[in-house]
């Protein structure tokens, strides 16, 4: 059909051309965002012993339930967290550098709190096992392991780790319908709350330096916090311990320990008594629930490196960053949808003798060269003069002494043409370029 008969439209509908410009601006943003913000790939579930795990010896559990009691939690892959206000909860995996942990302890000690869980468990995938159909992140344990790290931090921070009771790992599995272990399984009491741990391998402090918070039945340190020398009212009315004269002891922020971490991963965090006892201690070092908590996820090889992206969606930078986007915005809605059609640009040269003289008269004024106009136009006038007067040779004085006959009154040629050649004003030249017209309309009349 003929354009006449079903109206003339475009090659492309608009509003499809519009959903397809918002979709690659979408992805494109949301592509920014994720190089920044370091979420480029690989899941944070990956079976370790962090905030994010969910296998048994992850502590996402513990995450979530703070959460939902009203705490302000984070999952950190910055060390710029290291220096924040707050609660810092580190999960150093065993074979950690304790010098990289000891400098974060003398780092934060006046920056707030910090609370290190020690790693237990030898853990593999459980998706690696033949056969195997458990969930993503579910994890399989099969021994128990001492970190070095905790024993080479200075003192009063370093932490002697001794493993009581056996694990059986032919008895245990994460499905919970195959057999547990039959072995006793440790007992512990501390902060109001007693209870069980999952299995008889049980990790304790030995180190007399550590003030004990819960403690299993041989009185041996599961939980506890660094006699450092500060000031902790609150830790030594929980620990029992007689706090000291407030002026002879330092104003800084407690370094508090989980031995075993039982207590606090998802393995242990089935027990409710253990959930309810690790939520008691966060709010005890948290002033009651008054500071954010960040669990950081570096020590664990899942930080984040400071790149410009990372600094145009991180404040300040973000309000700019913002503007630049909603400007975008409206230059591109402006462009779409225009104000009437779009001008139809005309012929750089347009057709005809008239607009052929004045494209090059313009050329001309546009060029500055306007003087040399001046010799060639007197030239033709004084042609056109000559034949009008019937002289065989055209010169100034022949056509003087014809004019001064036939017409007594009109101005000298001569004296015109030359002041016409002379002229390099536009002004002047105009003004005689008039006056030998008008000596030619007096011949012609």
């Amino acid at each position: 059909m003929s354009n006449g008969e079903t109206g003339q439209t475009g090659a492309f509908n608009p509003k499809v051309v519009l959903a397809l410009i918002l979709f690659g601006a979408a992805a494109f943003l949301a592509t920014l965002y994720f190089i920044g913000s370091g979420q480029t790939g690989g899941d944070a579930n990956n079976g370790s012993a962090h905030a994010a795990g969910k296998g048994l010896n992850g502590f996402a559990a513990m995450a979530a339930h703070l959460e939902e009691e009203g705490h302000e939690v984070s999952l950190s892959r910055s060390r710029g967290s290291f220096d924040d206000y707050g609660l810092l909860i580190l999960t150093p995996p065993p074979f950690a550098d304790a010098d990289d942990i000891q400098q974060i302890i003398r780092d934060r000690s006046y920056a707030g709190p910090t609370l290190i869980i020690l790693p237990k468990w030898q853990a593999i995938g459980s998706q690696t096992l033949p056969g195997s159909e458990m969930k993503e992140g579910w994890v399989h344990l099969f021994d128990t392991i001492t970190p070095e790290w905790a024993s080479e931090l200075d003192q009063p921070y370093g932490v002697e780790v001794d493993v009581n009771g056996d694990f059986d790992n032919a008895l245990f599995t994460q499905n919970a319908e195959a057999p547990q272990t039959r072995l006793p399984k440790m007992r512990w009491d501390g902060l109001g709350y007693s209870g069980a741990l999952p299995t008889s391998a049980s990790f304790s402090s030995i180190r007399n330096t550590m003030i004990g918070l819960v403690e299993n039945a041989d009185d041996a340190i599961l939980i506890g916090y660094a006699d450092d020398g500060g000031y902790y009212p609150n830790l030594d009315a929980w620990a029992g311990v007689e706090t000291g004269d407030p002026d002879m002891l330092d104003d800084k922020w407690p370094v508090a320990f989980i031995v075993e971490p039982d207590l606090a991963n998802n393995y242990g965090y089935a027990n409710r008594s253990a959930a309810e006892m690790t939520h008691q201690l966060i709010d005890i070092l948290s002033e009651d629930g008054d500071m954010p908590v960040i669990f950081d996820l570096t020590l664990n090889g899942l930080g984040s490196q400071q790149n410009l992206l990372t600094l145009a969606i991180s404040p300040p930078f973000l309000a700019a960053t913002l503007c630049l986007i909603l400007a975008l915005l409206v230059v591109g809605w402006r462009a779409f949808r225009r104000f009437g059609p779009p001008v139809v640009e005309g012929r750089a040269i347009a057709f005809g003798k008239t607009r052929l003289i004045r494209n090059s008269a313009g050329f001309i004024q546009r060029s500055k060269r306007l003087h040399l106009l001046s010799g060639p136009y007197a030239d033709m006038v004084e042609a056109r003069i000559a034949k009008a007067l019937g002289l065989r040779k055209a010169d100034a004085e022949a056509i003087d002494a014809a004019i001064a006959r036939r017409a007594p009154d009109a101005p000298r040629f001569s004296a015109t043409a030359s002041r016409l050649r002379q002229a390099t004003k536009p002004k002047d030249m105009l003004s005689a370029a008039a006056a030998l017209k008008s000596i030619e309309r007096m011949i012609n009349t």
